[in-house]
């Protein structure tokens, strides 16, 4: 079996967007399984908090850094200071994402799509590069990274084109990710979800767009099976891998025709 010699509860996660949502919840359960967990996003106060409130749920503690994920700069000073305060990096979870105005494609802006590429796509390359890095220097080597892939990286909702662009190619990503990690023990995976509860589908009990131009109300989950998942794909040993799996509410209209 390929695995590190470290035990879990000296293993460090990183979750990024992990002061909200599904982000907290990943947390939450990767603490309660006994990670080391370290969440990151651009608001302090909201990190402060998620810690306080998951080190109080878990009874593991938390730690949290700030970081935009899309800025070179901000990726390079996390990956520095989780290097210099905890010696390595043993899970990746790349989940720090957002969405675009439900508007026409022709009427998004340009802005708008830079936004949404920045967060979603590039904030995911430039934290897998940097945790590469990390992972490849530190001893024991290798580690691995789970992408948030969402449902929406195989089908779109309508109008939706700089998400769903974002979250198809992120689903390149992890293919590459978890070939060229393979000569350095680092296993990459994606989480493709579908109707988490969290703030981004609140409104959904209230309808949302169809493919077929109606409003229809959609269910949701609870986060928590996502989390359960993860801690799933992050228990494996190094040398098995869940490439990809879709982690859904049941009822939701996903299966079939739009």
């Amino acid at each position: 079996m390929t695995e590190t010699s470290t035990s879990i509860a000296d293993r460090t996660a990183l979750v990024t967007g992990g002061g909200t949502g599904v982000g907290k919840a990943v947390a939450k359960g990767l603490s309660a399984a006994g990670w080391h967990v370290v969440i990151t996003g651009r608001r302090d106060q909201v990190l402060a908090s998620a810690a306080e409130d998951l080190e109080r749920e878990t009874g593991n503690k938390v730690s949290w850094m700030t970081c935009d994920v899309g800025d070179p700069g901000s990726v390079s000073a996390l990956f520095e200071k989780l290097r210099a305060e905890f010696g390595r990096l043993d899970l990746l979870v790349n989940n720090a994402g957002i969405g675009n105005s439900p508007v026409p494609l022709e009427e998004i802006s340009f802005e708008e799509w830079s936004n949404v590429v920045a967060a979603n796509l590039t904030g995911a390359f430039l934290c897998t590069q940097q945790a590469f890095k990390l992972m490849k220097a530190q001893e024991p080597g290798g580690g691995r990274i789970i992408n948030n892939g969402s449902i929406s990286a195989t089908t779109p909702r309508p109008n939706s084109a700089p998400y769903t662009s974002t979250k198809h190619a992120i689903t390149g990503l992890t293919k590459s990710t978890s070939l060229d990690g393979r000569a350095f023990n680092i296993a990459c995976g994606q989480i493709d979800i579908g109707n988490a509860a969290s703030d981004m589908t609140a409104k959904m009990s209230g309808g949302v767009p169809q493919a077929n131009g109606e409003l229809a109300p959609e269910p949701t989950m609870d986060p928590a099976h996502v989390a359960d998942a993860v801690v799933y794909m992050a228990s494996l040993p190094l040398d098995a891998n869940v490439l990809t799996l879709t982690v859904m509410a049941t009822n939701m209209p996903f299966v079939g025709r739009g």
